[in-house]
């Protein structure tokens, strides 16, 4: 199987595509510049309210919502750990050793959240579910630090070896190993890629993941905003660990030595990723591929098309059928349909041949949208308790593959089955539809034929302002195609020649729309009121 991992860097966002053999698997999408509250982010924050009722408090770290931290997320080394931090906190000359630090007794799981903190105390805590619709972020106060083989976790002193890991001897000798190389009060959680891997280089990632915790106690003593996104007057809530960027962290979750190829259109962040994985995989950092083609990087490997055919509210598969994919406060509910076409006369076979094609489309939206919660799924109806109980088990293999934690139950007696699948950051939505960007959808259109005479009078209007060396039109590939034609007397050419314009298709355009993009990927506005003048 060849996968592959095709990044599209823009301006305002990143965008990340995981393919295998050439069919899009997963896509993730990351604004730039602002404040994601991603998981893994660690902040120094204040406790505002105790809700005895869910036995949690909600504590502010910079995000417009209090972020929401239960009494068993606050770990078992608790008191040791706000010891401790409480200790780097006081003393902004020198990190106390952790290593002399006297464990605390470990919090009963019956206890009650208001016995340990009240409002106004600060705490440590770390995102474990992303901001989602009005909810804030989830919170624990069990710290780790993640890295490619192992996670480490401050004041565990376990050692904890992925299930994954199937061989009794590879599981003793990582725990022995891992055992003579770590420090007191620091426990780790081996992972599924540390299997065979050498003692030299998972003591290189343990002292990299060392200096990781330390760096963050370090951002405790010197204050550094907590988020833009809020404006906080207190000072003391900071943000004190960043998790890696989205792109490298997918490459450290996905990454194996079967990758064909990770393909990046910007030039930082193709060295980056070269670095990173130059660091975990020497062997294979000759993959990493910097993209410099004028075509877009998603139209150049059809990821676009699939896009906008696999993210939409109806969703085809094999012979005919298509699923109703809709999203609401609550859940998310699929319907299944067959549509008009037959594959057998029986009406239960049909069924049941539908339904199994459908659960393998079913699987891939699952991944590609990242959906998490609550699913039901509406299967065309069956008789058969054996066909009932092979769709179960289709099902289930097909979800083998996930990343994400989830459970599935049998068929109800209504033909529903229940899927809940791990959700720690929004579902991915792409508006696959689009609106006439000449009449705003009022329904009337100038006409198609002086439709080039309005790009080169926006042409010319750009180039009076702008220069014109470093702008680059793009158009529908419709439209690029009938400039094109004729090639030496072409449309094309022609604004080439008078007005020095560089021109390029662009899949996501709708047929009468046009943008002008300079030479930083920025959009320019067609306004010619606009006050962004030529320097």
């Amino acid at each position: 199987m060849k996968s592959e991992l095709i990044v599209d860097v823009q301006p305002d966002e990143v965008a990340i595509a995981f393919v295998e053999d050439d069919r899009l698997q997963e896509i993730s999408r990351e604004k730039r510049n602002i404040d994601t509250f991603a998981v893994g982010n660690i902040y120094y924050g204040r406790v505002k309210k105790i809700m005895p009722a869910l036995n949690a408090v909600f504590v502010d770290v910079g995000h417009e919502k209090e972020a929401f931290l239960h009494y068993l997320d606050l770990g078992n080394s608790f008191l040791t750990l706000r010891k401790y931090i409480t200790q780097v906190d006081s003393d902004h000359r020198s990190i106390p050793d952790i290593d002399s630090v006297k464990p605390e007794k470990e919090l009963n799981k019956e206890g009650q959240i208001s016995d340990f903190l009240q409002v106004g105390d600060m705490i440590l805590v770390q995102v474990i579910k992303e901001p989602i619709n009005t909810k804030g972020p989830r919170v624990t106060a069990e710290i780790s630090i993640a890295g490619r083989n192992m996670v480490l976790i401050p004041f565990s002193n376990k050692i904890m070896v992925s299930q994954k890991i199937r061989r009794d001897s590879e599981r003793k000798r990582l725990k022995q190993l891992i055992q003579t190389i770590k420090p007191t009060n620091f426990g780790v959680i081996i992972r599924t890629v540390a299997e065979n891997k050498k003692s030299a280089e998972l003591d290189s990632e343990l002292h990299i993941l060392i200096q990781s915790w330390e760096n963050a106690l370090k951002a405790i003593q010197n204050p550094k905003p907590a988020s833009k996104a809020k404006k906080n007057n207190d000072q003391d809530i900071r943000l004190i660990s960043e998790e890696i960027g989205r792109t490298i962290g997918v490459i450290r979750d996905v990454f194996t030595p079967d990758f064909s190829a990770i393909v990046i259109n910007d030039e930082d962040m193709y060295h980056e990723a070269k670095q990173y994985l130059e660091l975990i995989a020497p062997e294979n950092a000759k993959i990493v591929k910097y993209y410099q083609k004028e075509q877009p990087i998603f139209d150049h490997y059809d990821l676009t098309r699939q896009m906008k055919t696999g993210l939409g509210r109806t969703v085809g598969f094999k012979n005919g059928g298509y699923l109703i994919i809709e999203r609401t406060e609550a859940l998310f509910s699929i319907d299944v349909n067959s549509g008009s076409k037959k594959l057998f006369e029986d009406p239960e076979e049909n069924a049941f041949r539908f339904n199994m094609l459908a659960a393998e489309e079913i699987a891939h939206q699952l991944r590609l949208r990242d959906i998490g919660g609550i699913i039901i799924v509406d299967f065309i109806d069956m008789d058969s308790k054996d066909n009932q109980q092979q769709l179960y088990d289709h099902m289930r293999e097909l979800m083998k593959h996930d990343r994400a934690k989830h459970n599935i139950l049998p068929l109800s007696k209504f033909g529903l089955m229940q899927i809940t699948r791990q959700r720690v950051r929004q579902a991915v939505e792409v508006n696959v539809t689009e609106v006439c960007p000449t009449c705003m959808g009022k329904g009337r259109v100038q006409p198609t034929l002086l439709f080039t005479d309005t790009i080169e009078n926006n042409i010319a209007h750009i180039v009076s302002h702008y220069d014109n060396d470093s702008i680059r039109l793009e158009l529908h590939p419709f439209v690029y195609a009938y400039i094109n034609q004729g090639w030496f007397n072409s449309i094309k050419r022609k604004w080439k020649r008078l007005y020095g314009i560089k021109t390029r298709e662009n899949q996501n355009l709708g047929m009468l729309e046009m943008r002008f993009i300079d030479k930083q990927g920025n959009i320019l506005p067609l306004d010619e009121h606009s006050e962004e003048k030529k320097q």
